[in-house]
């Protein structure tokens, strides 16, 4: 968004930057609320719009799709994985790199009450899941050669080991979320990632 990139390039925020992120967290509160109450495929476009109090066409000047609604704009979940992944030193080995993209990935919450909500959420909703389950797939594609960079003996794309890599790491991290969300936020996700990615790979 413009207050992000204003934010990023150390200039000040404009009252319309500020109006617009007032507003759009308006929109996010008010559909996060409505999906918890009453299920995300029960709840309309237009039941969010009215109880935010804009149009319909406003909300979807911010938000695309209903999707975003809950778990923002994924194809910018996808940029900063693979930017962090790609970003990280020379010599930092594959899990470790996946490791950072996953922290930074989701560090995107606005806050460890709002991630809970959408984790729940996507794990309790099909329709949710499905459309995760195939950007996950298309994420994983983008990764494959950041991840074979880092891997030692792997020459190409024809080697099966960085796919089970970012396949695995992808595991881990459904795993540390359903545990996450099982234990109504109990510890920390991180932790429990690092421990869903040690069993992977053997180690105590």
């Amino acid at each position: 968004m413009k207050q992000e990139a204003k934010a990023a390039a150390g200039g000040p925020a404009t009252l319309w930057d500020r109006t617009r992120q007032l507003a759009s967290r308006e929109i996010l509160d008010t559909a996060l609320r409505l999906f918890t109450e009453q299920g995300y495929d029960e709840t309309t476009i237009a039941q969010i719009a009215r109880e935010a109090g804009v149009s319909q066409r406003t909300l979807f000047r911010y938000f695309g799709t209903k999707e975003e609604l809950l778990g923002g704009d994924q194809e910018r979940f996808g940029r900063v994985l693979t930017e962090t992944v790609g970003g990280q030193p020379t010599g930092t080995g594959a899990w470790e790199a996946l490791r950072a993209g996953v922290a930074a990935v989701l560090a995107l919450h606005e806050s460890r009450e709002d991630a809970l909500e959408r984790f729940r959420l996507l794990h309790r909703t099909a329709s949710l899941r499905a459309g995760w389950l195939e950007k996950r797939l298309r994420f994983q594609e983008d990764l494959l050669p950041l991840v074979e960079a880092r891997m030692d003996g792997v020459r190409d794309s024809s080697d099966p080991g960085a796919r089970a890599v970012v396949a695995a790491a992808f595991a881990c991290l459904d795993a540390a979320t359903t545990t996450w969300v099982a234990g109504d936020g109990e510890g920390d996700l991180m932790d429990l990632y690092d421990r869903s990615v040690a069993a992977v790979r053997g180690r105590p």
